[in-house]
């Protein structure tokens, strides 16, 4: 497979610079359902003219439809799919399942990529996606060399990485922290990104900021790794940043050396990092956006306009010329798998030297103000006849004109019959009630939960416990495994179900991959982001036993949910609002000294819990707990207690205050359910 140049295109000026600069492909949205929807993004009738100009330049448009979609959306959502099939594009990017089984059912001609929001990090989650028939999957940004390998080695779907461009603290698609504090969600594409504010921990300034990462000197070692498409980020950056990034990317490529300078300079946090990449992570892989990074970009916009402002040669023609006396001559060319022809009048006898390949070359080969370039040259003039330069003029013209014309046709996906009808669900009268706990210290006698979730090493170390709670005990494997790890985890997961476990709880595709696997009933955590009946119907067709509803969700919008499979909310509980690989405070000085519980603080004084995930990850909590003690809610099959740091004394008053429906004194929030989320 060859390998590809992706790059960003978040509008029209974006778009010119990563088509003239060389990318092999572009990405980009529509006005709605893609993760930047800030950027300035395409749609309709403008959208098939961006994928007509990028095919005349031999580039290939990816659309995103990345986001996650309510109930109330699907007809909007049913409007874009079908702009998006109808223009023509080479693929499109999706998170949510639904919109996956939407594109999948009803425009089978167009390949869908795995968005990297879907948090794919090791092998099953990887074989999860390519059981589903994605064409490509773009990995999480977290992964190394050698555990891109692994995944590689293990499926035979496509993968695709980002090679340059902005870090996110957390995994993607599993970060909420926007949502949680302002109401706007990563997730539905409008992060306001409070992670880029001063976050403090253990002495340490924007715990919260990584660099952005630049792994472009790596381009060799990903491409023999089996990294077919090489993406830069950047949707909300300028033209002057695209133009920068492609460049150095092919110039990496061809083995030469590139302007980190220059690129450091367009834009960059402090520098650029290779942490994950190359496996070192740490302390060095954070920084901000300063004063004097911003000055640096200044100095070199007018010099990477000029990349851009003209069309530059980047796709070869290879032209044939016959010359002959008795009928017209003929200019045939190629490009692309394009064959067109020109005709013009015959040769005429030469006075002294007749059309040679060197004198055709010379106008045939003036392709400026286009984007192609002569690179095989086939002449047939037997006779020595001469062709005037004014014809060989108009052939060229002719053939570059109708080459541009034919490559920038566009061939909409066709359309088949598919429909998905929302079956309204029905409710026990009265809910479940489920706990998650952290550890086996705030378990109590008689605890009055129909399930009960465990961490799985917890069980390892406490055995007895499987024999206790028998059908009710779910074990919870950790929620970010990567290839380094995941042998080891499969393992445990295998052992305790030889013991007698019989279900699992799924934060990530991988453990429902796993769980189904070896016959265990999965239970969906709110990390799986379900958001509407579609998704709830693909899971339960995926084996899901039940699922717990994104927490993004208001109450209004989790009681009309439909469909058979079980669901539930949490209604208490410090929520997840990242997780991530380089922990923040860890970074200070390696993991002596931490307990596995740290607290990071905001610039009001809030603190968040940070909680050490076996040294593996670690989980970034909320600075209160979800608490819906007295407030009105929806039906449910079961309600969850996402118990973390809390004591067993505290996790008992918490299940009081829920069962008898009270209010507490403490401080507390209602979360996203009774808020707007956008």
């Amino acid at each position: 497979m060859e390998h590809e140049i992706l790059a960003p295109a978040g509008g029209h000026q974006q778009l010119v610079a990563a088509v003239r600069c060389g990318a092999d492909a572009v990405y980009l949205g529509t006005k709605g359902f893609n993760a930047r929807r800030n950027a300035d993004n395409f749609e309709g009738r403008n959208l098939q003219e961006v994928v007509s100009f990028c095919h005349s330049h031999g580039v290939n448009v990816y659309v995103t439809v990345n986001t996650l979609v309510t109930d109330d959306e699907m007809a909007e959502l049913s409007e874009t799919a079908a702009e998006v099939a109808a223009s023509g594009a080479d693929a499109v990017i999706v998170q949510d399942l639904a919109v996956l089984d939407l594109f999948r059912n009803k425009y089978p001609s167009l390949p869908i990529h795995a968005s990297t929001q879907c948090a794919v990090h090791n092998t099953d989650s990887a074989l999860f996606y390519q059981d589903l028939g994605v064409s490509r999957i773009i990995l999480a940004r977290e992964l190394s060399l050698q555990e891109i390998k692994k995944i590689r080695s293990s499926t035979n779907v496509a993968l695709e990485c980002f090679v340059h461009g902005a870090l996110c603290m957390s995994l993607s698609g599993g970060c909420y922290l926007s949502s949680v504090i302002g109401g706007r969600s990563g997730n539905r594409g409008l992060c306001a990104q409070p992670c880029r504010l001063d976050f403090r921990c253990r002495g340490r300034e924007y715990v919260l900021s990584l660099k952005d990462m630049s792994h472009i000197r790596h381009l060799r070692e990903m491409a023999d790794a089996g990294v077919c498409s090489f993406k830069i980020e950047g949707r909300m950056k300028r033209p002057e940043y695209v133009a920068a990034a492609v460049t150095a990317c092919r110039q990496a490529l061809r083995g030469e050396p590139y302007d980190e300078a220059r690129l450091q300079a367009v834009f960059s946090r402090s520098g650029f990092t290779d942490g994950y990449f190359t496996g070192k992570r740490g302390k060095y892989m954070f920084g901000y956006r300063s004063k004097e990074d911003v000055v640096a970009a200044e100095k070199v916009f007018d010099d990477l306009r000029r990349l851009y402002d003209n069309e530059q040669p980047l796709l070869p023609v290879k032209m044939s010329l016959q010359i002959q006396s008795d009928r017209p001559s003929v200019l045939e060319a190629v490009c692309e798998g394009a064959v067109v022809r020109a005709e013009e009048r015959a040769g005429i006898a030469a006075r002294e030297r007749g059309t040679d390949a060197e004198h055709a070359a010379k106008f045939l080969g003036k392709c400026g103000g286009t984007p192609f370039f002569l690179s095989d040259l086939e002449l047939r003039n037997d006779e020595g006849l001469m062709l005037p330069p004014s014809c060989m003029n108009a052939m060229r013209r002719s053939v570059l004109t109708q080459l541009s014309e034919t490559l920038g046709k566009t061939e909409a996906h066709p359309e088949t019959d598919y429909s998905f009808a929302v079956t309204p669900h029905t409710f026990p009268e009265v809910p479940e009630l489920w706990a998650r706990f952290q550890t086996t210290e705030q378990l109590w006698p008689n605890m009055p939960f129909d399930r009960v979730i465990l961490p799985a090493n917890a069980l390892q170390a406490n055995p007895a416990l499987i024999g206790e709670y028998g059908e009710k005990l779910v074990m919870e494997p950790p929620s970010l495994v990567f290839p380094e790890t995941e042998d080891e985890v499969r393992k445990l997961i295998q052992d305790l179900a030889v013991k007698g476990v019989q279900a699992l709880w799924a934060e990530n595709q991988y453990a429902l991959q796993i769980g189904r696997q070896l016959g265990l009933r999965v239970y969906g955590g709110t990390a799986l982001n379900i958001t509407n009946s579609a998704s709830l119907h693909r899971y339960a067709a995926s084996d899901l036993s039940a699922a717990t509803v994104s927490f993004e969700l208001s109450m209004k919008k989790i009681r009309r949910l439909g469909g058979e499979l079980p669901r539930g909310y949490i209604v208490y509980g410090r929520l997840p609002v990242m997780r991530v690989r380089n922990c923040p405070s860890a970074a200070a000085g390696g993991c002596s000294g931490c307990s596995g519980k740290s607290v990071l603080t905001d610039r009001t004084g809030a603190e968040f819990p940070l909680l050490c995930g076996d040294k593996h990850f670690s989980t970034l909590l909320n600075s209160v707990p979800l608490h819906l003690g007295g407030k009105p809610q929806s039906p449910a099959d079961f309600r969850l207690l996402y118990f973390t740091i809390e004591s067993a004394a505290e996790c008992r008053r918490a299940t009081e205050e829920i069962l008898s429906n009270t209010e507490p004194s403490y401080p507390k929030t209602g979360g996203l359910y009774y808020r707007t989320v956008k």
